[in-house]
């Protein structure tokens, strides 16, 4: 039996992402415009299969040859054929839309391989017997070859991303650990290149002198020089001893489809500002240049209130080990107008529940720069999964200065949050239907605050390249009693010093943020929460944190110490805060369910929320953001660090609770997403697909008709460039 972790359940949730109404509601030149960006994105989004595993991509392309050689009714039949039961076909298929939903075989949010749930030897055997092998039996055995066993493969290193011995990551080459890491890091910085879009390979020269390859994400390769550039970061250069080559064309066949879609978006653009937009778009996705990408991104945050927003590009940093090089991503949506007219409300509140946060005023920004904050709902996300909302750019220096966007994603939070009773875990009986009622609206609240105030606020101390301060030198550190002694000089950035817990560091200071503001009666009055609701939303948040923090014991491996996944890791950290803050705020006892198992029941104090609970949150997040303005990282990551430990001492025995936690986990649903298609008289349909994991593969079947077999060839060419990198293969 395989451990479940690693499996997919044939009972997983999967539910339609619904878009229909919003899209019909569009003129027909938006229509194109989102079909467009909505092509680029996908496109895009086949990158992450390159970004996760040696062997996603060309899992992707053994299921795409096989559903579109014949339909899933013959297949089944073939299924049947060679003794497969229905259960193991079931299972085959929800691994399949698996795939497509993470973009590969490890989750989005987690970073655990899942398996098939059948047996190699099954799944082998319908291969064999399908149509597509029939077709090109060389074709299909030689993906097989690169795949097939990997596909199975639970070794101690497969079984979680990770960096050298910790698991598997493609954003460096296998032979790559932590060291590695680090002094590429020093070189990029040194030479002002973002990791962003780059990936690392360590190989050795002829002279067996140490080389290290950067690749840069581009439609252009490799020695093709840009008209008027006297100055290209592409080189060869001796760094530390060691030889840095950096190059250009990384996924170039698939930045070739997104430029070429952008291309088309621009005859349907709303406004000058978005074809320049989409113009920066383009020079960053065929040169490589994030400088350019971060143009189009001032230009995206200057695009106030469209009617269809869109943001695309490597944009988080959670999935690489170190947490440099970001994922690409893309998406389309439409704009949701009653649940944006009250995020504009909190926007306009923005300023006078600033000060409320608990740090000096010298510590947050000098002027809030008023965002656009939208509720929408999602036509297409393309990545590793779907986020609930989102703040961006992730450029430091273009939030600091220019500003940023905040989206709420409407009909994502209306799915994947609903819950139904019998599957609530870890609650009193008494908490189950308060829960159920205020989940939603309560976590509507948590997104607003965490995304703008959270994310939007606080202060990045800089020196910059002509030593000026953005600070006063003798500003007193609240935290030390003595003069700021650390600040982030020229060159450097949040994501590289604090690097491999900048992610979940930063999630928590949001998360904490939105927890903290939440007991403002103006917050939710704006959400339209008074008297007894308001006290429910506030209760029921807080007791969704505490859950949280003991469902994200699934996302710990205790074999390497290692959390999997940033936002989980934050809301455990928060979880440890509250319960030492003790006085009887937060208990977690373990005990015996009706079903004879190991459970466990969480209470709040709900009467303690706005004392204990609000000064521990208080002078917890004072240090995290104090911290982080003055770059001190030694001090953050001993505190971050202090707090994710995970131990079997008592009074909580996070370990054993752990194994509870694994035993009555839910797996994450999954999203069926639309397709649009432009018809011969320049209409756009919109193609709609039902909840399963057979509709979930026949959008993935449909979403790319029209060069099937050029790009699935692109791909088993970048897959096989790559695998002499991966010492694992």
């Amino acid at each position: 039996m395989v451990d479940s972790q690693y499996i997919l359940p044939n009972d997983i949730g999967i539910s339609v992402l619904d878009c229909q109404n919003a899209f019909r509601l569009l003129s027909k030149e938006e229509k194109l415009y989102a079909h467009y960006i909505s092509r680029a994105s996908w496109y895009g989004g086949l990158v992450v299969l390159l970004q996760t595993s040696p062997e996603s991509p060309a899992i992707y392309v053994l299921l795409q040859k096989l559903f579109r050689a014949q339909p899933l009714s013959e297949l089944q039949e073939s299924a049947t054929a060679i003794g497969m039961t229905s259960e193991e076909y079931q299972a085959f298929l929800v691994y399949a839309a698996g795939v497509y939903s993470n973009m590969g075989n490890y989750k989005s949010f987690g970073d655990t391989k899942f398996v098939p749930n059948l047996p190699q030897e099954k799944l082998k055997a319908l291969v064999w017997h399908s149509a597509a092998y029939k077709q090109k039996p060389e074709e299909i055995e030689c993906l097989w070859k690169v795949c097939g066993q990997l596909m199975f493969s639970l070794d101690d290193r497969h079984k979680q991303l990770g960096l050298g011995e910790k698991g598997i990551t493609t954003y460096f080459s296998g032979n790559c650990v932590l060291k590695d890491a680090e002094l590429a890091q020093k070189f990029l910085d040194s030479k002002g290149i973002s990791a962003y879009n780059t990936r690392l390979f360590k190989t050795e020269g002829a002279d067996g002198k140490l080389v290290y390859e950067v690749r840069l994400a581009s439609v252009m390769k490799d020695g093709v020089k840009l008209e008027g550039e006297s100055d290209s970061i592409c080189g060869v250069y001796e760094f530390d001893g060691v030889t840095f080559r950096v190059v250009r064309g990384d996924y170039w066949p698939l930045m070739k489809r997104v430029v070429e879609n952008l291309e088309k978006a621009k005859d349907y653009a709303a406004s000058p500002n978005v074809v320049k937009m989409l113009e920066q778009y383009i020079q960053s996705f065929t040169t490589g240049s994030i400088d350019a990408h971060k143009e189009g991104s001032k230009h995206w945050i200057k695009d106030v209130g469209p009617i269809v927003e869109s943001y695309i590009g490597f944009i988080e940093s959670y999935r690489d080990p170190y947490g440099s090089r970001g994922e690409f991503e893309g998406f389309v949506a439409v704009v949701n107008k009653d649940m944006s007219a009250k995020f504009s409300q909190l926007v306009a509140s923005a300023e006078r529940l600033l000060p409320e946060l608990p740090w000096p005023k010298e510590f947050e920004k000098d002027r809030f720069l008023k965002p656009d904050f939208t509720s929408l709902d999602v036509l297409t996300f393309a990545g590793s999964g779907i986020p609930a909302g989102i703040n961006i750019p992730n450029y430091d220096d273009i939030r600091q200065t220019v500003g940023f966007k905040n989206v709420s994603l409407g009909n994502v939070l209306a799915v994947a949050y609903s819950t139904q009773k019998e599957k609530l875990t870890f609650l009193e009986e008494g908490d189950k239907d308060l829960y159920i009622k205020w989940r939603s609206p309560s976590f509507e609240v948590q997104v607003g605050l965490h995304e703008l105030l959270g994310h939007g606020s606080g202060k990045l101390f800089v020196q910059d390249k002509h030593g000026k301060f953005n600070f006063e030198p003798n500003l007193v550190n609240p935290e030390t009693g003595e003069t700021v002694q650390s600040w982030y000089k020229h060159g450097e950035t949040w994501d590289s010093k604090f690097s491999t817990v900048a992610s979940s560091y930063e999630e928590c200071r949001a998360e904490c943020v939105g927890m903290y503001l939440c007991l403002n009666r103006e917050v939710l009055k704006i959400f339209g929460h008074e008297g007894t609701d308001a006290d429910d939303v506030i209760y029921v948040n807080w007791l969704t944190m505490v859950r949280a923090g003991v469902l994200g014991l699934e996302f710990y491996t205790p074999e390497s110490q290692q959390w999997r996944q940033a936002h989980m890791q934050a809301r455990f950290v928060i979880l440890r805060v509250l319960l030492e803050a003790g006085q009887g705020f937060v208990t977690i006892r373990q005990t015996t369910g009706t079903d004879g198992k190991p459970d466990a029941i969480i209470t709040l104090d709900r009467s303690k929320i706005s004392t204990v609970g609000k000064t521990a949150i208080e002078e917890f997040l004072r240090k995290l953001q104090v911290y982080k303005s003055t770059a001190d990282v030694e001090s953050g990551r001993a505190l971050y660090s202090r707090y994710s430990e995970v131990s079997d001492s008592e009074p909580e025995r996070f370990l054993s609770l752990r194994e509870t936690v694994l035993l009555r986990k839910e797996a994450r649903k999954m999203f069926v997403q639309a397709n649009t298609r432009v018809e011969a008289d320049g209409d756009v349909q919109f193609l709609n697909y039902e909840a399963t994991a057979a509709g979930l593969i026949q959008s993935f079947v449909e979403r790319f008709p029209e060069d099937d077999e050029e790009l699935e060839w692109n791909l088993q060419e970048l897959c096989r460039s790559d695998l002499p990198y991966w010492n694992n293969v």
